[in-house]
C-alpha cells in the first residue's frame, strides 16, 4: 500500500509529458561563473528561456565524486561552498531551491545497476548551483544531485544513465556538469584573459569530442583512454569528464544536438557544452 501511494505521488508531481525533456552537458568552469554575468552564464540564462520549465532538475556534478551512488533526499538541500581562494561574495551565495523526496525515492527505484542510497547530508555543490541559479534564479524548481561512483569505469556510468531515461518523460531536466577538457595543472594563468587561447592538444581534443558526439560514437567516448595522448592530457582524472558520459547515455538517436559555450579557457580547460533534444 505504501509503494502504491508513493507511485501515485510520483505520477501526480511528475506527470508524463508529450515530448521528452532535453538533456544537457554543461561545462561549468570557475565557480565565479555562478555570480558573474558573462558569456557563459548568459547562455545558461538564455537556455532556460528556450526550453520548457522543468518539473525538477537532476544534476550529475563532477564535485560529488565518492565511492558509492547516492542521491540527495531532503526538503531543502544546503548550498555547498566547495572551493577556496575566491572572493567572499562567492562564499555568501545561498541558493534556497527545494529538493524532492518523491523524485529521490523514484530515482533510487528505477536504478538497478547500482545500489542507490538516499543522502541527507550533501546538498548542492558549485557544479550544480553555479548553473541552476542562473537558469532558475527564483529557486522555484526542485533540484537534486546524483553522485558519481569513482570505483566504477565509464561504461558502468553509461549504462546507469540509460536507466534514468524515463525521467525525461516526466519533465525532469538532467544535467551533466563538468568539463570535457579539464587539466588544471596545465592552466596558462598568464593567458586567462587571452580570447580563445588553447594548447594544441586541447583544441584537437575539443574538436574530436564534438565530432564523436555528433556522430553518435559513444563507444569511443566511453573508452576515451584509447583516443591518444591528447585525451590523456585532457582527462588526467575522470571526474569532470564522466558527467558527459551520463548525458550521452541519456540521449537518443532522434535528439537534435546543439553545442554552446564552445570555447577553450586558459589553454587547458573547455567550456564546451551540448544540448540533446
Amino acid at each position: 500500500m505504501t509503494s502504491l501511494s508513493k507511485l501515485r505521488k510520483f505520477t501526480e508531481d511528475f506527470p508524463l509529458q508529450e515530448t521528452l525533456m532535453p538533456v544537457l552537458f554543461v561545462g561549468h568552469g570557475s565557480p565565479m561563473n555562478g555570480i558573474e554575468i558573462n558569456e557563459f552564464s548568459r547562455k545558461w540564462i538564455d537556455l532556460a528561456g528556450q526550453i520548457n520549465k522543468p518539473n525538477a532538475v537532476l544534476v550529475v556534478s563532477a564535485h560529488w565524486y565518492i565511492n558509492s551512488t547516492k542521491i540527495t533526499a531532503m526538503d531543502f538541500p544546503s548550498t555547498i561552498h566547495d572551493f577556496g581562494g575566491f572572493p567572499q561574495e562567492l562564499f555568501e551565495v545561498q541558493y534556497p531551491a527545494p529538493g524532492s523526496l518523491v523524485l529521490a525515492e523514484e530515482t533510487k527505484n528505477i536504478i538497478h545497476t547500482a545500489k542507490v542510497e538516499l543522502d541527507h547530508d550533501w546538498g548542492l555543490d558549485h557544479g550544480t548551483w553555479s548553473i541552476v541559479r542562473n537558469m532558475y534564479p527564483d529557486a522555484d524548481v526542485p533540484i537534486l544531485q546524483l553522485s558519481i561512483d569513482y570505483t566504477k569505469p565509464a561504461a558502468y556510468h553509461y549504462e546507469l544513465a540509460k536507466e534514468l531515461f524515463q525521467l525525461r518523460k516526466r519533465g525532469i531536466l538532467i544535467i551533466g556538469s563538468g568539463n570535457m577538457v579539464h587539466n588544471l595543472r596545465m592552466l596558462a594563468w598568464d593567458k586567462l584573459n587571452v580570447e580563445g587561447f588553447g594548447f594544441d592538444w586541447a583544441l584537437e581534443m575539443n574538436h574530436n569530442f564534438k565530432s564523436l558526439i555528433q556522430r553518435g560514437n559513444h563507444d569511443s567516448l566511453i573508452h576515451y583512454e584509447n583516443l591518444g595522448m591528447e585525451a590523456l592530457l585532457s582527462i588526467p582524472t575522470p571526474e569532470h569528464y564522466l558527467p558527459l558520459i551520463y548525458s550521452i547515455g541519456l540521449s537518443t538517436k532522434q535528439d537534435a544536438i546543439n553545442f554552446f559555450n564552445d570555447k577553450v579557457v586558459a589553454g587547458s580547460l573547455t567550456m564546451t557544452s551540448v544540448q540533446f533534444g
